[in-house]
């Protein structure tokens, strides 16, 4: 076996598919987000505009997260120390932990070191315990999700995005005694459209399964203190286990879980992603509590976040770009060729200082790839008509065809 020449084929495919991914090298600046710089292919730090970020709501660089960063530091040092039930367990963590049980209107929460673990740790285990589980996943479901119900090895049911009438057909098929799990997020960050959650529970209910809600795109960003989709539609008293992230809205690191008191002991007690890894460092999680906190009671980031999202969907389709359609503050730009989308955002990155990196195959499906802007509370309406002028212009160049 020629091990040298597997791993290069391998990579060649990518290449051939327009697919290989590129990392760009920037650094963000310390309080001017969405300015960074970028080391890429120059002899110096080249100043760019950052449009693809997960930090929505710029809380990554906020005082206090910062501040509160810094105090811990100084209080406690860097690390955690190890495993939750060794000696990774501070403090810091049971505060933040009881914030976001708080915020979700749960018995209790509980912290795992990113939102890809947290689903992976949770639906693998939830399904084991449950003998026999039947777990009915959306088909757009997180690869985190989608791993997650794997590797419980328990019978899947796929139904289609957001189709309740598919839902209820599997559900109705299923035998009734069987344990069943009903697995979705709220906001779907690729098609940036929100699951109907509302009538989910009522299915749920119906048939006597228990809800899975992934908020990660959601939780900071909806509903009057930040706890997503389901607390925006008041149901969230009605979802099982509501998981979220704090990579994104939260601007830090880390993922959770939040739901009853046995359910989550269950979890903790149960789970390998969570019993067999190094908790996160208490530096991480002072500042998640400082922008859980600062975020349960305020709203100015979220009003000005949707603004930006409002103003820049219009002028996107005022030009004629094929802005896809978006009741979320995501805003898609759809290309359906991976070459062209690279094509695109290198241009934009080169000529404009722009930063958005493309979303090909397997993140979407192939032919529909896409660009990925997610405008935030500091873009400001001049970065967003400069931004559509260059991408017109890129238009023209490439001779690309516009909305109808």
């Amino acid at each position: 076996m020629d091990y040298s020449k597997v791993f290069n084929a391998a990579i060649d495919r990518l290449h051939e598919e327009g697919r290989y991914r590129v990392f760009i090298d920037i650094l963000r600046n310390k309080g001017a987000f969405p300015n960074a710089r970028c080391f890429a292919g120059h002899n110096g730090p080249k100043p760019i505009t950052v449009w693809c970020s997960n930090d929505y709501l710029g809380m990554g660089q906020h005082p206090k997260v910062i501040s509160a960063m810094e105090a811990a530091l100084h209080d406690v040092g860097a690390g955690s120390g190890g495993t939750r039930n060794i000696g990774g367990n501070t403090h810091y963590h049971v505060d933040l932990e009881g914030e976001l049980a708080d915020l979700h209107g749960k018995e209790t929460a509980l912290l795992f070191t990113s939102g890809y673990v947290s689903n992976e740790a949770t639906l693998a285990t939830l399904a084991k315990i449950l003998p026999g589980c039947i777990i009915f996943s959306d088909e757009l479901n997180h690869a985190s999700m989608i791993a997650g119900i794997r590797n419980s090895g328990c019978e899947k049911q796929v139904w289609r995005h957001n189709d309740l009438a598919h839902l209820e057909e599997l559900l109705a098929a299923s035998d009734p005694e069987a344990p069943k799990l009903i697995a979705f997020e709220s906001v779907y960050s690729m098609d940036a459209d929100i699951a109907p959650i509302t009538e989910i529970c009522d299915l749920a209910d119906k048939y006597n399964a228990i809800t899975y809600c992934d908020e990660v795109h959601a939780v900071g960003m909806y509903g009057a203190r930040g706890g997503g989709i389901s607390e925006r539609d008041e149901v969230a008293d009605r979802i099982t286990i509501i998981e979220g992230t704090l990579g994104k809205a939260f601007g830090v690191m880390g993922g959770y879980i939040a739901a009853d008191r046995v359910i989550v002991d269950v979890i903790r007690s149960y789970a390998p992603g969570f019993i067999f890894t190094t908790s996160l460092s208490p530096v991480l999680v002072a500042g998640v509590l400082a922008s859980v906190r600062h975020l349960k009671a305020s709203s100015e980031e979220r009003e000005a976040q949707q603004a930006s999202a409002a103003f820049l969907k219009k002028s996107f389709a005022d030009a004629g770009l094929p802005v896809m359609n978006s009741v979320t503050h995501i805003v898609p730009l759809m290309i359906g060729d991976p070459v062209k989308a690279k094509r695109i955002s290198d241009i934009l990155l080169a000529e404009y200082g722009v930063y958005v990196q493309p979303i090909n195959f397997p993140t979407v499906p192939r032919g529909t790839e896409r660009l990925r802007f997610t405008p935030g509370p500091t873009h400001t309406e001049e970065m967003m008509t400069e931004l559509t002028s260059a991408l017109v212009e890129i238009w023209e160049r490439m001779e690309l065809r516009k909305a109808a």
